[in-house]
């Protein structure tokens, strides 16, 4: 998924997994993208955390031009621990298909090493992407997994934070920061920068190489304990992508791709 649409679905799975009650029990959410005031795709996410144990689901698929161009659908899975502060992710595995590139898979598995994991392609992983020198690969976080990190670190009160995330193929921080309170906008709001580490401009894979420049996201929050996001924008190919909460779900056989 490496293409500017699938970086930006990547980019709603980490985001908009960030909503959840209280580190109990499962959440399931629609929402709904646009781009550049068009419709663009629906997100489906559940997410579990209990018992130092987390897993967030989440599936993906474009509607309007996006589908006509790349017909990009997907899912995706992480699964890790949680003790206190400390995140050990144990896998990432995503499933997606694009106009010409079908059945495609990425698998994604994290060891113990030297008090930290490192990052592994895993088996039945289909990438021809080159992988990254391993000093890129340890004490990194899954896009998937991120969103458990930050909704950490927005409940423990920090202003600032940032965080390694290794999606596969490319090495990337994501940077926090919270603004202050407006008035006139309820909520928490975020400012998160995607700062390229490795793995984007001038090295090639199989999907092209997505540009290196600092990618801006907006995100608000809301001020309860679910910090359930109101809204995200960012830019892709320099035209906003808006992404809304669309309605929450018993289940997620309860929320179904609309027609």
């Amino acid at each position: 998924m490496s293409t500017a649409i699938c970086r930006a679905a990547a980019l709603l799975a980490t985001l908009l997994a960030l909503s959840g009650a209280a580190r109990a029990g499962d959440l399931t959410a629609l929402y709904r993208a646009e781009w550049a005031g068009l419709p663009a795709g629906h997100i489906r996410l559940t997410l579990h955390e209990g018992g130092g144990f987390y897993r967030n689901d989440i599936a993906v698929t474009s509607e309007g031009l996006p589908w006509l161009v790349i017909r990009f659908r997907g899912s995706a899975v992480a699964e890790g621990k949680l003790a206190g502060a400390v995140l050990r992710p144990a896998r990432f595995d995503a499933d997606y298909d694009l106009r010409k590139q079908k059945g495609k898979r990425l698998r994604m598995a994290f060891t113990a090493e030297g008090g930290s994991t490192l990052a592994e392609r895993g088996p039945g992983d289909t990438s021809h992407q080159r992988i990254l020198a391993e000093p890129f690969r340890r004490g990194v976080i899954d896009p998937l997994s991120a969103v458990t990190a930050i909704r950490d670190a927005v409940r423990r009160g920090d202003t600032a934070f940032t965080l390694p995330v290794y999606d596969g193929a490319r090495r990337f921080d994501t940077i926090g920061k919270r603004l202050p309170p407006d008035p006139r906008d309820p909520g928490i709001h975020l400012a998160l920068t995607l700062r390229a580490i490795a793995g984007f401009k001038g090295q090639t894979s199989e999907d092209g190489d997505p540009d290196d420049a600092p990618r801006p996201v907006a995100l608000t929050l809301s001020d309860d304990a679910r910090l359930l996001p109101l809204k995200m924008t960012a830019p892709i190919w320099f035209l906003p992508l808006e992404v809304d909460l669309e309605r929450l779900c018993d289940s997620p056989a309860a929320c179904a791709w609309p027609k």
